[in-house]
């Protein structure tokens, strides 16, 4: 699969893999500022952004499609980093391409499989009829009653787009993502991996706990960790500077 990809700037490639729902565009932001240091890719995976879309949502695959990526770039010594399900996409390349890899970022996620989560919110975005919705507004208001969360419908809403005149549609594969999160909650199948890595978690959020600290270093005994304390989940948005200066800090 050929993926969707953005770039700026010059000097050491660093592809930054976005996580679930999310695109290469969340990380324009922060892109332009690695920019100013490096050659900077902001991949839109499978099943998501301006991608192609697929039957099979799987680490396996989304692993596969980063390496087709990288040979058709001619990428062989990039910095990689990954969020969420891009950090586990992130690790399972990493540890099965690692020569290709010279360090990794993985933010807020641990090698490790997780119970199903967003659940609820997935089935409020089923619950948007886009045939019938005609406006953003509308669709909007259906959110509102599931999501209570503003900058959560937001990061949503950012995905919605006019397929056709009077037709909206959802950038991502909702029935896919739908379908397999329990295979996107799980284990990423990632191997032990020698790669110097930067694991760095939201003071604020829970997918990567003390306790994790134990798979932390048995996937990756050359690693360190790096807490943000006022940032949750989305770390890299909530605390952009905190988080780039931690993980500028880790590639120089």
């Amino acid at each position: 699969m050929e993926l969707f990809y953005r770039e700026m700037g010059s000097g050491k490639p660093l592809v930054i893999v976005h996580g679930l729902f999310g695109s290469g565009d969340n990380w324009q932001t922060l892109g332009r500022r690695y920019a100013d240091h490096f050659h900077v890719y902001l991949v839109d995976q499978r099943n998501h952004g301006h991608s192609p879309h697929a039957t099979e949502h799987s680490y396996e695959a989304m692993a596969d499609d980063l390496l087709a990526f990288c040979e058709l770039l001619g990428l062989a010594d990039f910095h990689l980093l990954g969020h969420s399900m891009g950090g586990k996409t992130a690790m399972r390349f990493t540890s099965e391409n690692a020569s290709m890899v010279d360090r990794l970022i993985v933010a807020d996620i641990a090698p490790k499989p997780y119970g199903v989560h967003h659940r609820e919110l997935v089935d409020c975005l089923l619950g948007a009829d886009l045939s019938v919705m005609k406006t953003r507004q509308e669709v909007e208001d259906h959110l509102e009653q599931g999501i209570n969360d503003f900058s959560t419908r937001q990061f949503f809403l950012k995905n919605l787009y006019w397929k056709s005149p009077g037709q909206l549609a959802w950038r991502f594969n909702l029935e896919i993502l739908s379908n397999t999160l329990a295979e996107i909650s799980g284990d990423a199948g990632q191997q032990i991996c020698l790669n110097e890595t930067l694991f760095i978690r939201g003071g604020k959020s829970n997918y990567i706990v003390d306790s994790d600290v134990e798979w932390l270093n048995h996937y990756f005994p050359h690693n360190r960790l790096v807490t943000i304390p006022e940032a949750g989940h989305w770390l890299h948005a909530e605390s952009p500077d905190a988080f780039f200066d931690a993980t500028l800090a880790f590639l120089s």
